[in-house]
């Protein structure tokens, strides 16, 4: 990892610069980024704008992260951008005109912009891949910003407080930003965000909520209101009450698309177009049920406590958690929030440099819970094979703690 803007921008322009060729939206934020991007893409999808998808990580294949119209790029599509984006970036770098090869992310962006281009998107919605500052989908230059709900994550890059986190983050919002769109932050976030939305005279769109109601059903019926339009029995496609800030931002997003050229021709058809999208938008690998597991890659706090709240409202059945995790995350305080929710808890070591083993797992277990409940799994597959052994006809297998494990788990259960 290298973060920084300047190798990514000299490609960028080296390659007849793609990202000036529609519209962006870039979203950051710690939690919730990759929801309110889904969102988002149906929303547009259903309004009949053709819109480029740009997401990481990927769970099985790295195509996933570019979709044109909610379709993964083929894959001979992606290889034949990627060998244009590297041979460029071969040939920078040979000129003395690059410091150094791009990273991975800085090409896997490249090819994504470039793919946009081609397909001759409208909009392009751009998930930042961390923090904001010097990620490389900051350099695309979007004309809309947004900012999901921040936390403390990835410090080891962004800084060990809050305010070092959200002043990091906000950097997306630059002099060539029009719009703004603030999701719901504590008021030491919201006052760093606001106050670089000053610096750059711009006016948050919608940085608070109107009231809105909740109906207690696990298909998230909702009734949301916005200062512009109340959205009535909104059922929303991705799982999870906290999605229902998400679906909030991502219409207010929409609201300001308005006003760069989109929706205007639908009139009376915009309420129930945005109503659809919400309704079958998606996020493959966040509370994703496939047969008897369910599949949510919480890999923070508050990703926890989320998947926590979702466990303690809406599964009365006996959990198998299957769980992994990076070592640069907390895992303790996780462990605190989810591990003791679990009958059966087998810790695992995705197949990454960074994950944790299952020994260094276990260290982190919380005072009380009983050691008979911890199982220890070398691998995915072994970690599948004794939660399915483990698990009674009426449990279920939730997967969790880390996004690498559930895409390794998703692809193998796919199988069986």
């Amino acid at each position: 990892m290298k973060l920084g803007l300047e190798n990514i921008s000299t490609l960028l322009a080296d390659l007849g610069s793609p990202q000036k060729k529609y519209l962006k939206v870039q979203v950051a934020g710690t939690n919730g980024k990759g929801s309110v991007c889904a969102f988002l893409d149906s929303i547009c999808r259903q309004a009949g704008i053709r819109t480029g998808l740009y997401t990481s990580p990927h769970l099985v294949s790295m195509t996933e992260r570019i979709k044109i119209d909610g379709a993964d790029i083929s894959e001979g599509d992606f290889a034949r951008l990627a060998t244009r984006v590297r041979e460029t970036a071969e040939r920078l770098v040979a000129e003395g005109k690059l410091g150094y090869t791009p990273t991975y992310f800085e090409q896997v962006t490249a090819i994504g912009l470039l793919a946009f281009a081609e397909a001759k998107v409208e909009l392009a919605i751009l998930e930042t891949g961390l923090g904001g500052r010097l990620d490389a989908t900051t350099a695309a230059n979007s004309e809309i910003a947004a900012i999901t709900r921040i936390d403390l994550d990835h410090q080891e890059y962004l800084g060990d407080t809050i305010e070092e986190i959200a002043a990091e983050k906000a950097a997306i919002i630059t002099e060539r930003t029009r719009d703004v769109v603030i999701g719901i932050q504590s008021e030491p976030v919201m006052t760093i965000l606001r106050n670089r939305c000053r610096d750059f005279g711009i006016e948050p769109i919608n940085d608070g909520y109107d009231p809105w109601v909740v109906l207690p059903d696990e298909n998230e019926t909702v009734m949301v209101s916005l200062s512009l339009h109340s959205f009535r029995g909104v059922h929303l496609g991705i799982k999870g009450r906290h999605q229902i800030e998400n679906a909030q931002t991502a219409v207010q997003i929409a609201e300001a698309l308005a006003c760069h050229g989109l929706f205007l021709d639908l009139g009376d058809e915009k309420e129930e177009r945005i109503v659809e999208g919400l309704r079958t938008a998606s996020h493959p690998g966040r509370l994703e049920y496939i047969g008897n597991f369910l599949l949510d890659g919480a890999h923070n706090v508050a990703g926890a406590e989320a998947l926590a709240a979702y466990l303690d409202e809406f599964v009365d059945r006996p959990i198998t958690m299957i769980f992994g995790a990076m070592k640069e995350k907390n895992v303790r305080e996780i462990a605190n929030v989810l591990w003791t929710r679990a009958e059966k808890l087998i810790l695992t070591k995705p197949s990454n440099s960074r994950a944790m083993s299952p020994d260094e797992l276990a260290s982190a277990a919380p005072a009380g819970l009983e050691t008979n409940t911890i199982v220890k799994a070398e691998g995915s597959a072994e970690a599948i094979e004794k939660a399915i052994e483990l698990t009674s006809p009426e449990g279920i297998i939730v997967v969790t703690g880390s996004l690498y494990l559930v895409g390794e788990v998703k692809k193998l259960i796919g199988t069986k």
